[in-house]
């Protein structure tokens, strides 16, 4: 028996295949997380120079096509299922809800503390699904009208970011070049102390980098150390500030393109044909326009950094939009039947393998295993995706030729309703 992508609970396979090509599209991203020095994730300049060279074609075809475009995705089709699980005739209660939503977010905090994974996700997603089940009954004009209003908000709460930090440089280059510092004024030798401090988080000099490697690479406790500094960081400042209202955005949109069925496939071949073109041609003419100001600027902090670029949410949203109008463009076809009956797989068992890519990236890169963490560039660490991805594919489509769920996904629901499921297919 082989899987075709879809079963006996009427799944659908368009939300399956989109969930899938999202999570191993994550990965693209997340293994520089893992696999360099903190620094290099969102700060190009740090490994990449002026002359061209693999690693950095590498970096500006992520930068086009996936930065912040796979997260944007998959907060879409979370934001749908959501609305999936909680209306219409599968509706669970708001108990079943918010349990489900507990657990998650202790999958999460598994996820970010014990596989030692400081951009988890999961965590902003459960405390944004506990948001979106009080507006699960808004129709799809408010959304849509709430979704640009959150967009517009956060791009000038971005721009307002890019403009502080812009001040604060001036202060600091002030400093640099004064023979004598002390003659400036206070707020000036203040802000180039800011400065200094974006400096040491962002552009660390070579001993806090030897340090971090050593950390990380060194043991699996001395790795657990510093990723609970960074969690910390992370929950108390990042989380609040950007990561919930960046999943956010993403997933009211995701529950206005459910309601108005293009996530499911039931728009016409005709319209996923435009949406794709569309959303292609916005999302790379954005994304393209921000390279060219970061390499203009020989990636400057301000030029690079994703929170301070205006355009950001905009561009990630053209490309998001653009992935979902090819694959449902795909799914109205017979062409690349084996290729989607991968993906789909892969993203019915979404939580598993998102896990299971942080578990593999923890024994490659950390202390518990081959401590290989900042010794790869990042051309290299894509080898290591494709092989991660293609075996990804291989174990979610034997497995579910064999189950019915992915082992996370058998224990969410679980410890969600109190009982077992039946795990094995007949």
């Amino acid at each position: 028996m082989a899987y075709n992508g879809s079963d006996s609970n009427n799944r659908i396979e368009t939300l399956d295949v989109l969930r899938g090509f999202a999570l191993l599209g994550i990965l693209l991203m997340n293994i520089l997380g893992f696999g360099m020095v903190y620094h290099a994730y969102s700060n190009p300049g740090f490994d990449l120079t002026s002359a061209w060279s693999l690693n950095k074609v590498v970096w500006l075809g992520m930068v086009l096509t996936v930065d912040g475009a796979m997260r944007a995705l998959f907060s879409i089709l979370f934001g749908a299922g959501v609305l999936l699980h909680t209306t219409g005739d599968s509706a669970k209660s708001a108990r079943i809800h918010y349990k489900r939503m507990f657990w998650l977010l202790l999958f999460g905090l598994f996820n970010a503390f014990i596989l030692l994974m400081y951009g988890d996700i999961l965590i902003t997603y459960a405390i944004a699904g506990c948001l979106l089940f009080l507006i699960k009954g808004w129709s799809p004009r408010t959304l849509l009208i709430c979704t640009g209003i959150l967009l517009l908000i956060t791009s000038l709460f971005h721009g307002s970011t890019n403009f502080g930090l812009a001040k604060i440089q001036i202060a600091y280059e002030q400093v640099e070049a004064a023979a004598n510092p002390e003659m400036l004024s206070e707020r000036v030798r203040s802000d180039a102390m800011i400065w200094e401090e974006v400096l040491a988080d962002s552009a660390p000099n070579q001993t806090a980098i030897n340090d971090e490697v050593a950390q990380r690479g060194g043991s699996y406790a001395s790795a657990f150390a510093w990723n609970a500094d960074r969690m910390q960081e992370t929950l108390l400042v990042a989380l609040p500030l950007f990561l919930i209202w960046d999943v956010l955005i993403m997933m009211l949109l995701g529950m206005y393109l459910f309601q108005v069925g293009v996530l499911q496939g039931n728009r016409s071949l005709t319209f996923y044909k435009r949406l794709t073109l569309s959303g292609f041609a916005h999302g790379l003419a954005i994304n393209a326009f921000e390279v060219s100001t970061a390499l203009a600027s020989q990636f400057s902090l301000i030029s690079t950094l994703p929170y301070t670029q205006v355009t950001y949410h905009w561009g990630r949203l053209g490309m998001a939009l653009g992935y979902i109008g090819l694959f449902g463009w795909l799914c109205h076809s017979d062409v690349a039947t084996r290729f989607k009956a991968g993906l789909a797989a892969v993203g019915r068992m979404a939580l598993t393998n998102y896990l299971l890519q942080s578990a593999i990236c923890l024994v490659l890169f950390t202390g518990l295993g081959f401590g290989l963490v900042g010794t790869l560039q990042r051309a290299t660490l894509y080898l290591i995706v494709v092989l991660i991805c293609l075996a990804q594919i291989c174990f979610s489509l034997w497995w579910l030729m064999r189950f019915q769920f992915g082992p996370a996904e058998w224990l969410w629901r679980y410890l969600t309703h109190g009982k077992a499921p039946a795990m094995r297919r007949n």
